[in-house]
């Protein structure tokens, strides 16, 4: 397996064909003209290939600047993210990830925004990064999330929850949403499940993480040294 970073425009028809048979095999409800509105607002796109060149999972990003209480900042927002179960042994689509974040990196503070359905991306941001919100040792919201939640998402966010709830849900598939029971005595994956018991409904649990160097993980560090 394989991850590269590109420009959306420069995604292909056939790799755009891929990327929507690769959610709609993931996610109930997931129709072409959604999928191609999320693409369109993104402006990379990280994709996981096989030695043939086709795509087994992929991540949008939308990298954007904005300001929260005068402060000048920029927002890593991820958009459709999913990996197929025969290639999640991988750990491409993540080395691409974590070495794109570093290539943004300036003087001005960079947050990711994450929002997550499904326990594992939740899981992805204690593997790579110290400190993120909110976490089973941190619950609390900092002011930097529901700022920058409440510009993006509006209404539909709650910030006594920090629950995104979208009209029409992406719902992940019987059998891909569960939670085993062996997962929840790892306490990140036990505090998803209870802030966000909606989950199998689609409802997103809204995360925030400053995308530093200080940050990283050693796991984190190890990926770059690939």
């Amino acid at each position: 397996m394989k991850g590269r970073l590109l420009p959306q425009p420069d995604v292909t028809s056939a790799q755009r064909a891929l990327m929507l048979a690769l959610m709609q095999e993931h996610f109930a409800g997931v129709t072409a003209e959604r999928f191609g509105r999320d693409l369109a607002e993104k402006n990379w796109v990280i994709l996981l290939e096989d030695e043939r060149g086709q795509v087994r999972g992929f991540s949008t990003v939308l990298l954007y600047a904005t300001q929260v209480g005068g402060e000048r900042v920029r927002v890593v927002y991820s958009g459709d993210t999913i990996v197929h179960r025969d290639a999640r042994g991988s750990n491409a689509l993540a080395r691409t990830w974590v070495e794109a974040v570093s290539t943004w990196k300036s003087d001005v503070p960079l947050y990711w925004l994450l929002i997550t359905s499904g326990f594992r991306t939740y899981r992805f941001l204690s593997v790579f990064w110290k400190e993120f919100y909110p976490r089973h040792d941190s619950p609390e919201l900092p002011a930097m999330l529901t700022a920058l939640a409440r510009e993006r998402f509006g209404s539909g966010y709650d910030p006594a929850t920090g629950i995104v709830r979208f009209a029409t849900p992406q719902v992940l598939r019987n059998g891909l949403r569960e939670i085993p029971l062996s997962r929840l005595g790892d306490p990140h994956v036990e505090f998803f499940a209870r802030v966000n018991p909606g989950y199998v409904r689609g409802d997103e649990l809204v995360c925030l993480c400053p995308l530093t160097g200080a940050n990283q993980t050693p796991a984190a560090r190890r990926l770059l040294a690939l």
